[in-house]
C-alpha cells in the first residue's frame, strides 16, 4: 500500500475492490431474490416446493427490492457524481455504504427466508 495525498491516513486501497465487491453483492441479491436460489433454499424444489412458503419469500423479496435500488443508486452515484468521484474519501465511503445496503437487502431476504419456511 502507498500513501496518497489527500489520504488522512496514508493508506490506499484501490476503488476496484469496494466496486467489485459491490458488484458480487449486488449479483448474489439478483440470483436469490429473482433467479429463485432464495426460494429454492428455503421453499424447496420441484415437487417438495411449499407454495405457501413462496408466497411468503416473494413478499420478503418485495420488501427486500426497495433497499436493493438503493444500494445500487448509492453505488452507481458514487461513480457517476463527479464531486463524489474526484475526492478519494467520499469515493470510499459512498462504496462503503452502498456495500453495507447490499447486505441489509441480503438479510431482508435471510430473514424472510426463515420466517417463510415451513
Amino acid at each position: 500500500m502507498q500513501a496518497v495525498p489527500g489520504r488522512s491516513n496514508g493508506w490506499w486501497i484501490s476503488p476496484a475492490i469496494p466496486t467489485i465487491a459491490n458488484f458480487v453483492l449486488a449479483v448474489l441479491w439478483f440470483f436469490s431474490a429473482i433467479g429463485g436460489w432464495g426460494d429454492a433454499a428455503f421453499c424447496g424444489e420441484d415437487d417438495g416446493h411449499d407454495p405457501g412458503c413462496g408466497a411468503v419469500f416473494a413478499e420478503a423479496v418485495r420488501l427486500s427490492a426497495p433497499v436493493a435500488v438503493l444500494a445500487a443508486v448509492i453505488a452507481v452515484a458514487a461513480w457517476t457524481v463527479q464531486s463524489v468521484r474526484r475526492r478519494p474519501e467520499r469515493l470510499d465511503a459512498l462504496l462503503t455504504v452502498a456495500a453495507f445496503v447490499w447486505v441489509l437487502a441480503e438479510a431482508v431476504l435471510f430473514v424472510g427466508g426463515h420466517l417463510a419456511k415451513p
